[in-house]
């Protein structure tokens, strides 16, 4: 397939890698143009190109940029994209370490994604932002072997889910259906399954226990969680 990456940070660079290991055509972008991405080209195997071709060029779009940055992105990004063309996205909420304070984003009542399907004017496919980058590469393994990493998979677009889960499975993951927008709070920072690194039958048991509609003790106690992994995580980065 074709397939375009919007972020080349440690998630872009990952998939990059990886899907061109499989022999897909990957473009991959960032903010800074093209020539910036000299050593994430020889080390993935991507090709540079501008945020805009790398819409214009995929099969399946990943936009993996910090949640922050979604209102900059070229408002008629995804004009010439024809509907059927999965967006993913695999942004985390960090107010501490990078995003800032988002009331809309802690109130519960918007997902991550909801807000990020908002700005972006196309419906989304929400995965590959409850693993760690550095897994991507090394935790892929064939279809039925013991232990196999599960990574949810949420959205809107019942085909788009389809095709991204596809893909998952290709990288040497099992895709669990995460249902909706709405519900895949399950899969957020400060929840049981985020960088969990779960196989299918224990992530489908979790969200089966967790159920469909976040409740405010649940939203409260993984606020709260996050807060204190954002807080473990800026005091080792400054040690």
């Amino acid at each position: 397939m074709k397939i375009g990456i919007v972020g080349a940070g440690n998630i872009g660079s990952a998939l990059a890698m990886q899907l061109t290991k499989l022999g897909h055509s990957v473009h991959i972008a960032n903010s800074r143009g093209p020539e910036t991405l000299k050593d994430v080209a020889e080390k993935t195997g991507a090709t540079p190109v501008t945020i805009q071709e790398a819409a214009s060029h995929g099969e399946i779009i990943v936009v993996t940029i910090p949640l922050k940055n979604i209102p900059d992105l070229p408002k008629d990004l995804f004009a010439n994209v024809p509907e059927n063309v999965p967006v993913i996205d695999t942004s985390n909420y960090y107010p501490i370490l990078r995003d800032g304070r988002m009331p809309e984003l802690e109130t519960g009542d918007l997902t991550e994604s909801e807000w990020v399907q908002q700005h972006l004017g196309r419906k989304v496919v929400k995965v590959f932002n409850n693993i760690h980058a550095e897994h991507i590469p090394t935790k892929g393994l064939p279809k039925g072997t013991a232990g196999r990493v599960a990574l949810p998979v949420a959205s809107d677009d019942a085909a788009a889910k389809q095709k991204v889960m596809a893909l998952v499975e290709e990288l040497g993951f099992d895709a669990v259906d995460d249902g909706s927008l709405h519900e895949s709070w399950r899969q957020q920072p400060g929840t049981p399954a985020y960088g969990a690194d779960l196989t299918a039958d224990k992530l489908t048991g979790l969200f089966e226990k967790l159920g469909p509609k976040r409740t405010e003790a649940q939203h409260a106690e993984y606020l709260a969680n996050h807060a204190k992994l954002e807080r473990e995580m800026a005091a080792k980065s400054s040690s």
